[in-house]
């Protein structure tokens, strides 16, 4: 199961605000023991939003819109992410109760959200044997003598 630990923006991190030595330490250290156990993915932060930029898509097949940075409302921004693949649910909660603060002020926020798992396409049973049939029908062809004849034109 992957899961994803988005750390939510705050006035500090949305101001540019640098995270401390001490904060930079702690995230490697924390990053660092994912990795070592083996279910580190990705970690990233992320720029405040006053250099993004946010794209809405207002109505079917309309042009989409493009709206500079900065937003409004911190706590729905992100300020960074990890992601990790873990066994369970009670697994991912450990590790995200051992992120440290991540914004070093008593006012860090982590949600905690699992990924989809990748779509595997259902093999349909009626599918699978006409696939089969045109297979073999295709090998047939192509040991006929009309099929080697097109060949030798």
């Amino acid at each position: 199961m992957r899961y994803m630990l988005i750390v939510k923006a705050n006035k500090h991190s949305e101001a540019g605000v640098k995270p401390s030595l001490e904060l930079v330490e702690a995230m490697e250290a924390f990053n660092e023991s994912l990795a070592t156990a083996g279910i580190l993915l990705a970690a990233e932060g992320l720029q405040p939003s006053s250099s993004g930029l946010r794209i809405s898509f207002p109505a079917r097949g309309c042009k989409p819109n493009v709206a500079v940075g900065p937003f409004d409302g911190e706590k729905d921004l992100i300020a960074g992410f990890t992601l990790i693949e873990v066994k369970s649910e009670e697994e991912a909660i450990k590790w995200a109760m051992r992120m440290p603060d991540p914004h070093g002020y008593g006012e860090g926020e982590i949600e905690l959200r699992r990924l989809f798992d990748p779509v595997k396409p259902d093999k349909d049973p009626q599918r699978s044997a006409i696939e089969a049939d045109l297979q073999e029908q295709l090998d047939m062809f192509k040991k006929s003598s009309l099929y080697r004849s097109k060949l030798e034109e």
